[in-house]
């Protein structure tokens, strides 16, 4: 609210535009089918992420409309092929898609609509390929909200040598956050945060069998790790890591310009 405020005093948009941006900062109802909060972006910083999982495709097309009237742009994840065509079907002329097919995400902005550099950096790595997607998800909602994300895939502890050069780069980068995406036994975020100065985020994957499996091993290593300086997020939780991994970045870039 204060951000609408302050552009409509300097001029940046008009009292009719700080007008309806200060109107979607409320909960919007679609029937009785759901309740989106189109402000929460303006609110928290963090846009609303409309999960597809449970929802059927004609449904999940009115959420996004709605949300893409109100908002400008509406982000989605863990979609189905299904869900991404009954959408698509549903979008207005003015309307533009994007499909990240690792991630499972789509984005449907406005043809106006910019998402703004905030001067925020992100680190993420994966121990294998299999954890990929996670990451996937965490890169689209970092960059979604401003920043600049670099990305170092199938770097784990069971071929240690492989970590060393892009760890190396995001420290050179001064990234302020890194996040690790690991599956398996969950080694690789508290190698990392034993080696570094930059605060880590952890994410467990579903990846691994027997006992322990579905990620269970991997998040109670993560948990346990004596590296200090690691959080962790839930199993499989790319969206959660990617946003709060970004609302370090965007406070720290945020303190940054003003020095």
């Amino acid at each position: 609210m204060r951000e609408i405020l302050e552009k409509a005093l300097k001029g940046e948009i008009s009292i009719e535009e700080a007008e309806r941006l200060l109107r979607v900062l409320a909960i919007e109802e679609i029937g009785n089918l759901a309740r989106i909060d189109v402000g929460r972006e303006y609110r928290k910083g963090i846009p609303e992420v409309i999960l597809a999982e449970g929802k059927a495709p004609k449904d999940l097309a009115d959420i996004a409309v709605k949300m893409l009237n109100e908002s400008g742009r509406a982000i989605i994840s863990r979609v189905t092929k299904k869900q991404v065509e009954t959408v698509v079907k549903s979008l207005p002329k003015d309307a533009s898609l994007k499909i990240y097919d690792k991630a499972r995400i789509i984005v449907i902005k406005k043809k106006d609509f910019n998402v703004e550099r905030t001067g925020g950096k992100i680190g993420i790595l994966t121990a294998g390929t299999s954890d990929i997607p996670i990451a996937e998800e965490a890169r689209v909602i970092a960059e979604e909200m401003g920043c600049e994300v670099i990305t170092a895939y199938d770097v784990g502890v069971a071929g240690i040598h492989r970590l060393l050069p892009p760890l190396k780069k995001m420290v050179t980068e001064d990234v302020d956050v890194i996040v690790v995406v690991a599956g398996r036994e969950g080694a690789l975020p508290s190698v990392v945060a034993g080696m570094i100065d930059i605060p880590v985020i952890a994410v467990p994957t579903s990846i691994g069998y027997g006992l322990g499996e579905k990620g269970v091993s991997a998040l109670m290593a993560m948990l346990q790790s004596c590296s200090l300086g690691l959080a962790v997020v839930n199993i499989d939780g790319g969206v959660a890591a990617g946003a709060i991994a970004t609302l370090i970045a965007n406070r720290v870039a945020k303190y940054r310009r003003k020095e």
